[in-house]
């Protein structure tokens, strides 16, 4: 062949260069990372574009970018230039991210665009051309990818409390003297499950059941030597690792492993759920005993209730000569040793009263902090006025529904949706909007509607500063509203505020039944 021959050009463009990123947690198979690579394949070879280094996060969440090295690790590849392609496949908006903040979807697709590496979304019905209406959708995908976290961690919750009430564990270890039995759908016993195992069948439940013999009498040992030998956690501790007894993750034992056990309900067969949170990768909280889920005598005991609360007397009363003062005092000085405050820290110190007495005496760690001019960076006050808030969403539809039905007009709650249906004619939800201060002190509202309800009003009820009184009602009518996340402020233009009302008697006029010879 010729060398004018050879240098002919025939007429194929050269593929794009492109790189796949797939994520899998542990959802749905229709996200698997297999599927998400058949779309992305096909999706490759209609648009001329060869796929040459695939990034895979694989049983990760899609909350926030920690935990997701590959993710972490392609952003990193684009900002340092250290890429030989020119766009980046996913499956969808979804897979890219379930942010609870969108802004954060949006900032790392952003950085790509400004290295000059366009993202496609394989599966989308948009595409990410930039163009407005694009933009709208994309901005609407990546609301609803975090919705559906959010929607998804409270079904979750409910879940796990109901099977809490039926008996059966939900996730952690077992604890020391105890075993964690697996367990079918009729409640027959199976097996035991050694440490790291885990159920695989979806209708299989976990129990509590005693441990080895030898265990159960250390345990049974401990709450004598405590309430009748009078000794204290630190010297349980030492008695145990003398003897070269570890704890059930085999580590020595301390003060505040023994005080675990010395407290823990499950050792008198009570089912405990919700002592701590972490919801949506949050900061880890631990919950006052009011938000606890309890079912007791769920399991078989392996401590006496007597003795049990005997020695949950002992631990409060131990401390009944510690002034306020006192205890505060001493509180200041586990905060100077180690520059922070925690339970752990508390009941791990010896010669400090455990944290349960101060919570008991000061109604929580925080407000014991707080007295000593400790900030532990959690803001309580939020869990307040969120309780404050779910005790407020009844009292409204209560006091709408019987307005409603004093007029005689009919009004049904649907309670699995909270939707009203109104003389059959037209649904509405309640929405509260807690109010939100800038730094600079000006006020802001955001409101979510429920787009898969698709209710035709929504009442969004704002509530004013305190977020513990009504400011004003928006019947937000969902055929005039695109959107389905609103922000507000105290002026909002005509567009929003002609559905501002002071009170609810607008929407209670419109089920008003009139006699039909009124309008002949």
């Amino acid at each position: 062949m010729s060398t004018l021959a050879q240098s002919q050009p025939t007429g194929k463009t050269p593929p794009i260069r492109a790189a796949a990123y797939v994520r899998m947690s542990t959802e749905h198979q229709q996200y698997s990372t297999s599927n998400q690579m058949d779309i992305i394949q096909e999706y490759a070879a209609r648009r001329n574009m060869e796929i040459v280094t695939t990034y895979s996060d694989e049983g990760k969440s899609g909350l926030s970018i920690q935990g997701r090295a590959s993710l972490a690790r392609m952003i990193a590849d684009v900002e340092n230039k250290l890429t030989d392609f020119k766009c980046i496949l996913v499956y969808d908006v979804s897979r890219w991210g379930r942010f609870q903040d969108s802004d954060e979807s949006a900032y790392y697709e952003y950085l790509c665009k400004r290295a000059g590496i366009t993202v496609h979304y394989c599966a989308e019905q948009f595409e990410n051309d930039g163009s407005s209406m694009s933009s709208m959708f994309k901005t609407f995908k990546r609301s609803m990818a975090g919705e559906y976290s959010r929607e998804l961690s409270v079904k979750v919750f409910q879940g796990a409390c109901r099977l809490i009430q039926l008996g059966y564990k939900q996730g952690g270890a077992a604890g020391f003297g105890l075993r964690r039995m697996l367990v079918d759908q009729g409640g027959r016993q199976k097996t035991v499950l050694k440490k790291g195992e885990h159920k695989s069948i979806q209708t299989d439940r976990v129990i509590l059941v005693p441990g080895p013999p030898e265990e159960v009498e250390i345990v049974q040992w401990m709450y004598r030597a405590f309430t009748e030998e009078g000794k204290q956690e630190a010297e349980i501790a030492a008695i145990l690792n003398q003897k070269g007894i570890t704890t059930d993750l085999e580590r020595p034992w301390s003060r505040g492993t023994v005080h675990e056990v010395l407290t823990n309900e499950k050792y008198i067969g009570n089912n405990v759920y919700h002592r701590t949170s972490n919801k949506l990768k949050r900061k880890h909280i631990n919950n006052p005993p009011s938000m606890w889920v309890k079912a007791e005598k769920a399991f078989a005991a392996i401590i006496d209730e007597r003795l049990f609360f005997l020695a949950q007397g002992i631990i409060i009363a131990r401390t009944r000569h510690y002034s306020d003062d006192e205890m505060l005092e001493k509180l200041k000085g586990l905060r100077e040793r180690h520059g922070r405050l925690s339970g752990i820290l508390i009941d791990e110190a010896d010669e400090m009263p455990s944290s349960s007495v101060f919570r008991n005496r000061f109604g929580s760690l925080v407000r014991a902090y707080l007295l000593i001019g400790y900030d532990p960076g959690i803001d309580y006050a939020f869990l307040e006025i969120n309780r404050h808030i779910r005790q407020m969403h009844p009292e409204i539809v209560r006091e709408v529904t019987e307005k409603i039905s004093a007029l005689g007009a009919t009004i049904l709650h649907d309670t699995e949706t909270d939707l009203l249906w109104i003389n059959g004619e037209f649904s509405v939800s309640l929405v509260l909007c807690r109010c939100h201060l800038t730094p600079v002190g000006a006020t802001r509202w955001r409101i979510q509607l429920e787009e898969s309800l698709r209710p035709d009003i929504t009442v969004a009820v704002r509530l004013d500063e305190t977020n513990k009184a009504i400011k004003d009602y928006y019947l937000l009518p969902s055929l005039d509203l695109r959107a389905s996340r609103l922000r507000f402020t105290e002026d909002n233009g005509f567009d929003l505020d002609t559905y501002r009302f002071e009170d609810l008697d607008f929407l209670i006029s419109m089920a008003k039944r009139y006699p039909v010879e009124n309008f002949a």
